[in-house]
């Protein structure tokens, strides 16, 4: 039995050729089911060990980025999602459907609570869309299972709404249960940073991505898909000079782990 991933796609979502590749690649069975599918049969997600939210334009960001698929979520999904969460399986959420997560209240998941929003995403500090690479610093401490063995990433963001928001107590918390996974890093000393345009939204506590207390619902707003092959890479060419050329691009990383946690714990 091969590990099963569910990407949703309409509604203006996007990005998924290259995630659907990535998982085939890693051996994965995937499967493109359009919203209105799974509105309509919602049992079609017991069918799968990974549920894939991927990025976009989702509902044009009408009203707030990913508040209207959020309710999706939360109204028409949620006993299945909750089915989904209490048997051990894996949900990922990239920038639109990192958004959509924290809207539905899927993260951060404080004491098994998978319904109560807690924190936000709002516009940029630029007032801009920012499409730029950025470095990121892992927390090693983190329980997440999707960064297990990584320690620092270099992936694109592709957003207007980004920065993570909310009160003192919530980031506190997030500090203290380590479910903060990734921050936005400086190039030079790979430590957290507030400084534009190493960090591009603003984000509190230069957070980038953020975990549940389990470490198998994951949410963060750089694209992983986009970084799978070395020729991804902005400066690929000078790095293949260099004799520096990765064999693989970092993003691949985060769904290998993924797939290998299902084939350990699930199949």
């Amino acid at each position: 039995m091969k590990p099963r991933v569910l990407v949703p796609v309409g509604y203006g979502l996007n990005c998924e050729e290259e995630t659907v590749y990535i998982y085939r690649l890693l051996g994965a069975e995937v499967d493109k089911v359009h919203m209105n599918d799974l509105i309509e049969n919602p049992k079609i997600i017991r069918d799968y060990h990974i549920l894939d939210l991927i990025g976009g334009f989702v509902d044009g960001d009408h009203i707030a980025a990913g508040i209207i698929h959020a309710n999706r979520l939360r109204y028409d999904l949620e006993g299945e999602l909750q089915e989904f969460i209490q048997t051990d399986k894996l949900i990922i959420g990239i920038c639109n459907g990192f958004q959509t997560l924290v809207k539905a209240g899927l993260l951060p998941g404080f004491e098994g609570d998978y319904k109560s929003q807690r924190i936000t995403l709002i516009c940029n500090d630029s007032g801009k869309f920012e499409d730029r690479w950025v470095h990121l610093a892992v927390n090693r401490d983190s329980n997440c299972i999707w960064t297990k063995g990584i320690e620092k990433l270099y992936l694109p963001v592709r957003h207007g709404e980004g920065k993570i928001r909310s009160d003192p107590f919530v980031l506190d918390k997030l500090k203290q249960n380590d479910q903060i996974v990734l921050f936005y890093a400086s190039p030079v000393d790979g430590k957290p940073t507030m400084i534009y345009p190493h960090n591009p939204n603003g984000s509190d506590m230069a957070i980038a991505g953020i975990c549940d207390p389990t470490g198998r619902i994951f949410g963060l707003m750089p694209h992983r898909e986009a970084f799978w092959s070395p020729y991804n890479h902005p400066k690929w060419h000078r790095l293949k000079i260099a004799g520096k050329l990765p064999r693989e691009g970092p993003g691949i990383k985060l769904s290998r782990n993924g797939i290998e946690y299902v084939r350990e714990h699930l199949i």
